[in-house]
């Protein structure tokens, strides 16, 4: 007999899922029985939150999506963090769960792991939610489930009662493939960049994956490209590329001199466009958009917007679009960029140094995956900072914005392309969010180099408050000894000033194994 349970990882296999990133437990037991003989390898967390924030990881960098497998009720409620925040980023991942009998949901009996309604509860951050109450239910359920993952991706959550995981399913499931659909209309895009004299593209995590097409599209049109946080890493170093925040003024006025604006896989969310919270966003003429959400397209007024995949269409799009004469687009890209740079130092103190720092880290590690934190450093380089690898530079600093995601993101990172160097950037505060996932890096031997800036505090809030006249309360909790905590997980340390960073680095690398830097902004 075939159980539920069995069937259920079998076909995530057969999906092309490789890892799992779980926490077993007595809700759980019957999914294991499946991964025992299966072709796919197990990670164990030391938190579900770690758990999501490392599929979430993993899933940013290889593309597919990051397969998570908790117990009911804390299993679920620990993980809805990170599941909030690939919601937020379009990061698939689906997770699955236990939940308690089927006789007994709803009805308050006091079970163990008991919700009132799970899966309410979790369709207030999951893309999409399905609750399989027998056997014949897990093929239309996995496939709902996966063709949720389309378009805009983000977290789904499969629930499995534990009366379900060892009901037989008969026949094997099939999977079910999409159609192809037809190429979208490009045509009016075509001609209004055609109308243009002075574009500006705008470019978010939805062109990750297209550096190559980007770039022919910028030189065709002479387009300076303005790259939001999740896009980082496109053009690296090339003349027409803008590392910078749309919410900088410099950045803006570039794009208010546009007399076109095409907008590419952005949402135009605040955390990009309006990060200091002033409740305006840039001026922007004859904006065009094209996004795979439909939802996204309908939330901001475009003279034009087209509802499209740009993996799909960005390469033809570039294709079409007539070549312009070069004029100023270089030059207006290159003020654009030391401008946003200048502003970025003379704004906030400090600032200046952490972007020299991230530069530092990326020269040391060429190509390296750069997973953040809420930190001062990574807030300095998400206003500017010019990565050197598409699809490498990404933190949970914006969007919904938890604490704790380097370390575990950075784990998955690193075991989704085994042959990217990753570097895990944090605060000490944020670190104390998920230090013990420093085991899962020691454990699986992995490479990555996780930085912390230790400056004994919450800093940028302690700063935000005093700004405002409060006393900057809560907001000194006391940082652990590192080189202990480094020790107790078997990882490699070292702790440094700021001015001895590059030095540093070319003593410790390459990297043996998972190493902890801390860099110590009391020195």
């Amino acid at each position: 007999m075939v159980t539920v349970g069995q069937t259920l990882v079998q076909n995530l296999v057969d999906r092309g899922v490789e890892i799992i990133f779980g926490i077993p437990g007595v809700h759980t037991i019957e999914l294991y029985r499946g991964i025992e003989n299966a072709d796919i390898r197990h990670i164990t967390p030391r938190h579900e939150q770690g758990a999501g924030f490392m599929a979430d990881g993993y899933a940013r960098v290889s593309g597919k999506p990051g397969v998570v497998f908790v117990i009911t009720g804390p299993g679920l409620v620990n993980t809805m963090t990170p599941m909030a925040q690939a919601r937020a980023d379009s990061a698939p991942m689906i997770v699955v769960t236990g939940v308690n009998r089927r006789d007994s949901l709803g009805k308050g009996l006091g079970l163990l792991h008991e919700l009132p309604d799970q899966i309410g509860l979790s369709q207030t951050v999951s893309k999409h939610a399905e609750h399989i109450a027998s056997g014949a239910d897990l093929e239309g359920a996995l496939t709902r489930s996966f063709a949720a993952l389309e378009g805009r991706p983000g977290p789904v959550h499969i629930e499995v009662p534990t009366d379900v995981m060892d009901l037989p399913v008969s026949p094997p499931l099939s999977i079910t493939t999409q159609c192809q659909q037809s190429q979208p209309d490009l045509e009016p895009f075509v001609q209004a960049l055609a109308d243009s004299a002075h574009p500006v593209i705008l470019v978010g995590g939805g062109c990750r994956r297209q550096d190559q097409a980007l770039t022919q599209l910028a030189e065709k049109l002479d387009a300076p490209v303005v790259q939001t946080v999740n896009s980082r890493g496109l053009m690296h170093g090339h003349p027409l590329t803008v590392p910078a925040s749309p919410s900088l003024q410099s950045v803006r006025s570039l794009i208010a001199q546009a007399d076109c604006v095409l907008a590419l896989g952005t949402e135009l969310g605040p955390t990009d466009y309006d990060m200091y919270a002033t409740g305006t966003y840039p001026e922007m003429d004859t904006l065009l958009r094209i996004d795979v959400c439909d939802e996204q397209l309908a939330r901001h007024p475009a003279e034009r917007t087209l509802l499209a995949d740009l993996n799909e269409c960005l390469p033809e799009l570039a294709c079409q679009v007539t070549e312009k004469a070069k004029t100023n687009g270089a030059s207006r890209a290159e003020r654009a960029r030391n401008a946003a740079r200048q502003e970025v130092e003379s704004q906030t103190p400090g600032y200046g140094d952490f972007i020299a720092q991230v530069e530092t880290l990326r020269e040391a590690m060429p190509r390296a995956v750069l997973v953040g934190d809420s930190t001062q450093a990574v807030y300095a380089a998400n206003l500017y900072f010019d990565h050197d690898r598409p699809g490498g530079w990404f933190n949970g600093a914006t969007g919904f914005g938890a604490l704790g995601y380097a370390i575990p993101a950075a784990i998955g990172a690193a075991l989704a392309d085994p042959s990217a160097p990753v570097i895990a950037l944090m605060g000490d505060g944020g670190a104390q969010f998920t230090l013990p996932e420093l085991g899962v890096a020691s454990d699986e031997n992995l490479p990555v180099l996780f930085v912390v800036w230790n400056n004994n505090a919450y800093l940028e809030i302690a700063n935000s408050m005093e700004a405002a006249g409060i006393a900057a309360t809560g907001c000194h909790p006391g940082a652990p000894n590192f080189e202990a905590i480094a020790a107790a997980y078997r990882l490699g340390f070292r702790r440094i000033s700021p001015a001895q960073l590059a030095v540093a680095l070319a003593e410790m690398l390459p990297l043996a194994g998972p190493m902890l830097l801390e860099i110590d902004m009391r020195a």
